[in-house]
This record gives C-alpha cells, structure tokens and sequence, in this order.
C-alpha cells in the first residue's frame, strides 16, 4: 500500500484490509508517519508523532483492528505519554492512568501513534498557542482549524489518519468538523464516560468522541467508545442495537424543525443560510415534515450563560498548579486565561449559583422550544473559517469579555446549547463555499437518540457526497 491508496480509506476500510491481512497495522502507522514527516510541518496539527508508534498496543480483532488513531492532548490520557493541555502550566507532565476512553479506544483496534495540538485548556474556539504555535486549517492556511479540538481536525482533513480524537463543551469538536470539512459527532450526555479522573467534565457539558472523514467511522466509533462505568455522574438508556445497524434501517418520517435566521446579534452568512434551506428541501423530498424555527432562547440568556459558566472552570487551576510545583502567572498562562483565572478568584460564592441558574433556565427554554421536534437542522456555525488574526489570545485586539462575548456567544450561536442540554447532534460536510472553504450543516437529536441523528446524517451523506474531496493541502 502506498500514501496515495493510504488516504483514500476511512478508518472503517483500512480495518477491513488488515482483517483480511491485505496489510499490518505495522504498515499503516509508517503510512501515517509518512503522511505526518510531509504534511505537518505546513499545518502544525500533530505535536508528537510517538517514537516507538510501531508498537503500540491495540486489539487486531476490534471494529478499528489496526487503524493509526491520534490522541488530543486534552480529556483523556494515557500512562506514562505527556499530557499538556496545550499549556506550559502542564508542560512535561506524565499522568500514570488510562482514561476509560483510551481503554475503549485501543480495545477497538485503534492505535495510538500520537498527540495533536489544543487550545490552552482547551478555551476558545481558535487554533493557536503559546506553547505549539499556529494549527492551520488545510484547506486555507491563512484560516483557523476551530478548536479546541484543533490539531486532531487538521490532521484528519489533511490525511495524516481517518480519525482522531476530540473532545466538546462548547463546540470544540463540531468547529473543527464545520472549518475542516469532517464529521463531528457530539453524543449524548453520559454515553460516553469521562472516567476515571473526569466524570463531569464542564459540570456535564463536554464530552468526548472523534472527528472523522463518514458517517459509518461515527457509527462504530460510537458502538466502540459508549458504555457508563461505576461512579459515573449520568445515566443514559442504552441503544436498542448497535450503531452501525443504523446505517442499513430506513427510518421514519420525522419532524424536523429549521434554524433559518441568526440567533444572536451576529448575523448568519447568506450562503450558510442558503445551504441550510437546501439541506432542508432535500430534507422534505426525503418524505419528512420540515418546519423553519425561530431562537430556542434569549440573546442576553445564552450570552450570560456562557460568561458566567467560563470562569468556573478557573477555580481548580490553584491546586493544578500546587500539584505540579508550579505557579499561575504569565509564565504558565496566555493573557487571557490569565486574566479569566484572576477574575475568577475575585468572584463570590454566590457566582456559581447564578452561572447555575443560568444554565437551568437556558436549558429549560431550549427544551421547551425544541420538544414537539425528533430533530433540529441548523447552521453548525454562522460563518466559515476566520482568519488567524481575528481574535487572539494574547489579547491584542479586545478584552477578556468582548473576546468572550465574540467567540462564545456569538460564534457559537448554533452549537453551545445543546452542550448544555446534553442532546447529541452532528456537524456534517455537506457544502464548500464559493470562496472554496467547508461549509458544516447540524442536525440535533433529542436526547439518548443518536441512533436518528446516525440515520439521518447517512442519508444526507448519500444525498451530498463528499467522500471524494480534498483540500489543497492533503497527504498524497
């Protein structure tokens, strides 16, 4: 097998050729390696490609028997590998447990050959560090791959594996699946445990999964990656059958309603909202109901929501930092974490009632809003890929909260709420702009029901196909 063959199957493929012994998985991590020593010195995606990568453990019987598989150097880790969180705060540290999803992952056949970039503490939704420098979306360099699941979006666009690991609270695996032209699978809350150190991640709103190329490496990645353990904080109904078997039911008529219009100040591109109507004329010739819906919550809500939920997250950097003998300072933190962390140790006790309550009432109008609907079709975001220099965070160009109020709640109009109500939904990609950039469509489940939105997203990957594309900078 040679790069060119390499790039042309989804994860699911190469599994099925070292099944039937047409290759190794020995052949397939010296693919990848090639693939990363020539594409990412131009996109800075992977920040480690292991040294002993060819002797990695995994299964060779599992859904992905074989298949190269890099790690987000957030969310989940594994004993012994470095674990940086994009941050010099954790720079050099070696956790000493698997996660329960490094466990699944390799149990189904992955292997992990490596480590890819993130946002500093996985914040904000860009591409670019302190510590590792600029991840650049293959399909314009000059334009940011999303985070904070960044460098695992990259890699996957640009061929280096079929899939890479991610992780989403307020978006982080959907914008790199909008700007890089890949699925991006967010499941249900607690179908996939955050264990053994991190079981409620973002007080219940991130989870982890993949980024991927189909809609059938999303499927067995979640037959392969679901299951709760003892302690975990969420229970979940179990599917009544694999995912996979998804892939070959045909559904019901379902009711679908549509996000047509921005719900915030910041406008929807034209051509987003064009796509969007197309998707759901498709939709409708598909035999379904669609009906167009308007904002699930309040502007001044969903923004308070969000300000006020970010600097939770802040309050247990002290005892990160006592843990690993290091201080919090502009030595271990970008600006605006930094600024973030000091606000937050000023804030009262009563701060994280009122981020709370926030949070109730958000979710309470969305659920609400939503209820008479089997699923949701919206932009995933509301432009495609900005320019590395929008925004940054060394803060040259804003403070801390006009960033935040940038970033989260405008940006994130489509996708931040159902983090938070713990529906499961999916950036598919379905379009490419006239300026030639990935144009990502969602579609929102109700909760527990990945099956639907699994059935749907293959019908609308047969209805748009995009196995066949590329971007400029792929691995060849």
């Amino acid at each position: 097998m040679n790069l060119h063959e390499y790039t042309s199957y989804d994860a699911t493929g190469l599994a099925e050729l070292v099944r039937s012994r047409e290759v190794t998985s020995v052949e397939l991590t010296r693919l990848a390696r090639e693939a990363n020593d020539r594409i990412n010195p131009t996109i800075n995606a992977v920040i480690e490609f292991y040294n002993d990568a060819e002797t990695v453990p995994g299964s060779e019987e599992g859904p992905f028997a074989g298949v190269p598989f890099l790690r987000k150097d957030i969310s989940s880790t594994e004993a012994g590998r470095l674990y940086e969180c994009g941050s010099r705060l954790y720079q050099g540290y070696r956790p000493t447990i698997d996660s329960y999803y490094v466990e699944r992952v390799r149990a189904g056949g992955l292997r992990i050959v490596g480590r890819t970039t993130t946002t500093e503490l996985g914040a904000f939704g860009l591409s670019e560090t302190a510590m590792c420098g600029i991840t650049r979306n293959p399909w314009n360099l000059d334009r940011t791959a999303g985070g904070s699941s960044s460098g695992s979006g990259a890699a996957v666009a640009a061929g280096i594996v079929p899939i890479a690991s991610a992780s989403d609270g307020g978006g982080s695996t959907r914008i790199p699946a909008s700007y890089c032209g890949l699925v991006g699978f967010n499941p249900s809350r607690g179908r996939i445990s955050g264990g053994p150190n991190e079981q409620d991640p973002g007080y219940g709103i991130s989870r982890r999964f993949v980024l991927c190329r189909t809609v059938r490496d999303a499927a067995a990645a979640l037959d392969v990656l679901s299951g709760s353990y003892s302690g975990d904080p969420f229970l979940i109904p179990r599917p009544e059958r694999p995912y996979v078997d998804e892939l070959s039911d045909s559904g019901g008529r379902l009711k679908i309603g549509v996000a047509m219009s921005s719900w915030t100040e910041m406008p929807l591109d034209p051509e987003i909202r064009d796509r969007v109507s197309e998707t759901a004329k498709v939709l409708e010739q598909m035999g379904h109901i669609v009906e167009e819906i308007g904002p699930p919550f309040s502007v001044f809500d969903h923004r308070e929501t969000i300000v006020s939920s970010s600097y939770l997250s802040y309050t247990r950097l002290d005892a990160i930092a006592n843990s690993l003998g290091r201080k919090v300072d502009e030595s271990t933190l970008e600006p605006l974490n930094l600024e973030r962390y000091e606000r937050s140790k000023k804030l009262p006790l009563s701060h994280a009632a009122k981020s709370f309550e926030y949070a109730r009432k958000l979710c309470f109008d969305v659920g609400v809003a939503v209820q008479s609907y089997d699923l949701l079709l919206t932009p995933t975001m509301p432009c495609t890929a900005l320019p590395h220099d929008a925004y940054s965070m060394d803060l040259r160009n804003m403070s801390a909260d006009e960033y935040t109020d940038l970033d989260f709640a405008e940006l994130c109009q489509y996708i931040f709420s159902f983090s938070l109500t713990g529906q499961p939904s999916a950036s598919l990609p379905l379009f490419v702009s006239a300026e030639g950039l990935p144009i990502g469509i969602q579609i929102v489940g109700r909760f527990a029901d990945e099956a639907t939105v699994i059935r749907v997203a293959r019908d609308l990957e047969n209805a748009f196909p995009w196995a066949k594309r590329r971007p400029p900078v792929f691995a060849r």
